[in-house]
């Protein structure tokens, strides 16, 4: 008998579903890439969808909806703080429960049962449980879930015990927040910007930094709240903060001086010393050399190359989605568990190609519905990808569209930009001209799994790109090499991907160089592209050279695009998006 759990995560950002069948994980995706609104915290019910027509499910047979949070306690935490006010109305306080049961029966259509896992679980869960390891110690760090904001537990034959936590307001979430809004950059946003920005300053401001942040016995430590204000305010940081820092804090219009590069890498090198110092006292708890992370702290891939390389766990799994779109995996996992007694997953998750896919049947009526010329390449796709290879080669930047799309932050392969990493001007001209991004961002480098080690301080598979590592390569690849010689590698298999490792070797094959920049086939303020018609409106608004939808090539010199961009701009103007100024607690 078969048994089917659905995962939600949903109502503060990144809203998503999965599905899991026996166990298996069989499709998960973010309600951004359906909506185009970007980290769309709505009911995922056009993820929850195409849940059901991947897996060909009809409502009737969903044995249960697991939702990522418990909204009693989200909503008590709420009251303490005083999210909602001095007198919160009555509809506000309701039964928090019966809101969300309510929308999930009317926007899903869902009748059947319906389970609460706590936020933080739900994270420990979807980490251990797609892991591999039959033991482990699990860290999740994030803002905040209910109250908690950073746990300490366990993963073994018995499931998963979390034995320690950090409560609200005490965050190390909520510390990378507030200096990443007083550095100009979106709160749940701009994080990982902060990241990228670091290399290019000195760890001046660690003592600053140091007097937010009290360390505590164990795995607990203490927020200064002299300097923040995100409980009572529309802004994260305070005055205060601002007078220990010296400067006020930066516009997002603003330049960026090297006094906030400086900043950025003083915030990086505190946050690595504290997790460093948890992930050890981790370790002595629970003596197994093997670390589960999940949280959206975990996304912080500078972070998780730290503690591997300094730390004492001799092996490192981070879930793919640590943000709150992987706790809809981990909501359902918890869930399965219970109801059969049986642990989801049996073996490491390999890909998240978990998502919709087009087949090229579907593509060819969609072109030829167009005026857009292109070449079919259905009965040649050793020439394609031949094609391909010789584009990069000679500079052209690619966008390609292949197979299931990717479940969480990063492209993999599936959709994805890519470009040749040796090219010195590259990087520029996809930040100015493609991404539409700062040019300080760096690129990652996708790389033959077989030749990584030649190229990259690097002992072990990266499939997911959650780790940097030295970039050791004879070759010179300006492209993908940030400053400070690192590299957030994604390490690709025949197995994993078929598709995309033929094209880095026929890549490989023409040039010597196994490795490819990839980065996210979106441009800045838009969800990554999900549908041909969504990867059709990227090219016509960018510079991207050829785009590659499954088996057919649209290359831009052949195709007048000029009134397609200014119609496709003007509507894109009109969509809404979400608002990042403050950490949403609501």
């Amino acid at each position: 008998m078969s048994v089917n759990i659905i995962g939600i995560s949903a109502f503060f950002h990144d809203a998503a579903c999965c599905l899991l069948q026996n166990g298996r994980l069989s499709a998960a995706a973010e309600e951004e890439r359906f909506s185009r609104k970007k980290a769309d915290p709505s009911i995922p019910a056009n993820a929850f969808r195409y849940c059901l027509e991947e897996a060909a499910l009809k409502l009737t047979d969903i044995d249960c909806v697991a939702y990522y949070e418990d909204p009693v306690k989200k909503l008590a935490r709420q009251l303490w703080s005083g999210i909602l006010g001095n007198k919160p109305t009555l509809q506000e306080i309701k039964n928090p429960r019966q809101k969300i049961e309510q929308q999930i029966r009317e926007e899903l259509g869902y009748e059947g049962d319906i389970v609460y896992v706590d936020h933080h679980l739900s994270h420990a869960a979807s980490s251990f449980f797609f892991s591999g390891f039959d033991k482990a110690a699990i860290l999740t760090v994030d803002g905040v879930g209910e109250w908690a904001t950073t746990t300490y537990g366990i993963g073994d034959h018995n499931g998963v015990r979390i034995f320690e936590e950090v409560q609200f307001p005490d965050s190390i979430g909520l510390l990378y927040s507030t200096i990443t809004s007083y550095l100009g950059f979106g709160v749940n946003d701009g994080e990982y910007k902060v990241m990228g920005l670091a290399p290019y300053g000195l760890p001046l401001y660690t003592a600053e930094i140091r007097k937010l942040i009290e360390n505590g016995e164990g795995g607990q430590y203490r927020l200064n709240m002299h300097y923040f204000s995100f409980m009572n305010s529309d802004c994260m940081y305070s005055e205060q903060l601002c007078h220990v820092f010296g400067k006020p804090a930066r516009l997002e219009e603003e330049e960026i001086e090297q006094f906030h590069k400086d900043v950025a890498k003083s915030l990086q090198v505190v946050l690595e010393e504290v997790l460093l110092e948890k992930a050890n006292y981790l370790f002595k708890q629970t003596g197994t050399d093997r670390l589960c992370m999940a949280g959206g702290v975990a996304l912080n891939c500078v972070a998780n190359g730290h503690i591997l390389r300094k730390g004492p766990f001799k092996q490192l799994f981070v879930q793919p989605a640590a943000n709150d779109a992987g706790g809809a995996i981990g909501a359902a996992a918890v869930a399965y568990r219970n109801i059969t007694g049986k642990a989801p997953g049996i073996e490491r998750l390999s890909h998240v190609y978990l998502g919709p896919a087009s087949t090229s049947g579907q593509i060819h009526k969609l072109l030829q519905a167009t005026s857009l010329k292109y070449s079919d390449y259905r009965s040649d796709t050793h020439g394609m990808l031949e094609t391909i290879a010789r584009q990069l080669a000679d500079g052209k930047v690619v966008g390609w569209f292949h197979g299931r799309m990717e479940f969480g932050p990063r492209s993999l392969g599936a959709r994805s930009i890519l470009a040749d990493p040796r090219n010195e001007q590259m990087r520029d001209r996809i930040n100015a001209m493609v991404k539409k991004r700062e040019q300080f961002r760096p690129f990652a480098p996708a790389v033959m799994l077989d030749q990584a080690r030649n190229h990259f301080q690097l002992d072990h598979d990266s499939p997911f790109m959650l780790e940097t590592c030295e970039v050791i390569s004879p070759l010179k690849l300006p492209a993908i090499t940030h400053v400070d010689n690192s590299a957030r590698v994604q390490t690709v298999t025949k197995e994993t991907n078929s598709r995309f490792y033929t094209l880095l070797a026929a890549f490989y094959k023409l040039t010597g160089c196994p490795i490819l920049l990839n980065t996210s086939f979106n441009v800045k303020g838009e969800p990554i592209v999900c549908t041909p018609e969504d990867a059709l409106k990227c090219f016509i608004c960018t510079d991207i050279d050829c785009l590659v939808l499954e088996d057919f090539i649209l290359y831009r010199q052949e195709n007048q695009l000029d009134l397609l961009k200014l119609i496709i701009q003007e509507d894109l103007v009109k969509q809404r998006v979400i608002s990042h100024d403050v950490y949403t607690f609501v």
